[in-house]
């Protein structure tokens, strides 16, 4: 709802998951699933948090996962249930190629620790430290399914690699300084903790300005032009009964491309050099939102003011 144009969908989207469809087996009956050569055979250079370079001493032939610290990060320890940003290098262990890297678009990837994700991928983030380095490797089976995963051309009688590097933790919810917010803003409507919408009886009318006013004064790092960050938000015009779009109702965290153009004017103006952990309140005008034209599809007309409610949960 954000994006003045549609971007394309992350890049692991349906990699990560259980894998669709069939595919001919690449490894042969004494391939994947038989015991032989795991973790051993495989070099990882580099340092966490750059693009690793992966060789092989041959085939990797495992028949349960293995994983092993690379390198031990010192940040906090990840649990189920946490979202987590992290970089990923998957390489076949049969033709003992790449398969997928998240550096080739060098963001990293948002992953919850849930049952939705492979054991094999949940080996590597679960119980493991932010800014580790984790490779695990696992039959095919056990990253991807049944089937392997065509996407990636891995059999199902192939083994896969992983080198996962934990590069942060998404909060659940704001945290720094709490702060007085500015005397022309709207309050937060909450139910059961959640917020549902704005109250705008006690907000002073638009002005025509682009305004912002902090709530939270997150105790992380500065957002910078174009990262991609992890927010809470909600969005309504002013004076509506309810939000037009919000992802608190979703239960899960929204991504966007900031200071660059990919959402609308007035976030790019008002994030970039907020700190991580904030919650802010945004007052938009029509120019910094949607302009003339308004956006139809949410009932938004181009002469409408936005109010905004973001929480900024991660940066990357």
């Amino acid at each position: 709802m954000l994006r003045r144009t549609r971007s394309r969908a992350t890049a692991v989207t349906g990699v990560l998951l259980l894998a669709l469809g069939g595919l001919a087996a690449c490894g042969d009956d004494e391939g994947a699933g038989a015991s032989g050569a795991g973790l051993d055979s495989v070099t990882i250079e580099g340092e966490a948090g750059k693009e690793p370079k992966v060789s092989f001493d041959g085939k990797v032939a495992v028949d349960e996962t293995e994983e092993k610290v690379v390198s031990e990060g010192d940040g906090e320890e990840v649990a189920d249930g946490d979202s987590v940003l992290a970089h990923l290098w998957i390489g076949n262990g049969f033709t003992e190629e790449q398969a997928f890297t998240t550096w080739d678009s060098g963001k990293p990837e948002l992953l919850t620790v849930d049952d939705q994700l492979s054991g094999a991928i949940r080996a590597g983030l679960a119980d493991h430290t932010v800014g580790s380095r984790v490779a695990v490797a696992a039959t095919a089976e056990d990253a991807f399914g049944e089937a392997g995963n065509p996407q990636l051309g891995i059999g199902n009688k192939d083994s896969v690699i992983f080198v996962i590097d934990l590069v942060g933790k998404i909060s659940t919810e704001p945290s720094g300084e709490e702060k007085t917010p500015a005397k022309w803003a709207p309050t937060l409507v909450e139910q059961d903790g959640t917020i549902t919408g704005f109250d705008f009886s006690g907000a002073h009318k638009p002005g025509g300005k682009l305004l912002e006013t902090t709530l939270v004064k997150g105790d992380g790092p500065v957002v910078k032009k174009g990262q991609t960050i992890y927010v809470n938000y909600l969005g309504q015009v002013y004076k509506a009964d309810k939000p037009f779009d919000d992802s608190y109702s979703k239960g899960t965290p929204a991504s966007f491309p900031i200071g660059v153009g990919g959402v609308v004017e007035g976030w790019d103006r008002t994030l970039v050099g907020k700190t991580v952990g904030s919650r802010v309140i945004l007052e938009i005008p029509p120019a910094m939102g949607y302009g003339e034209a308004g956006n139809k599809g949410a009932g938004i007309k181009g002469t409408d003011t936005l109010f905004f409610v973001v929480d900024i949960l991660g940066a990357a």
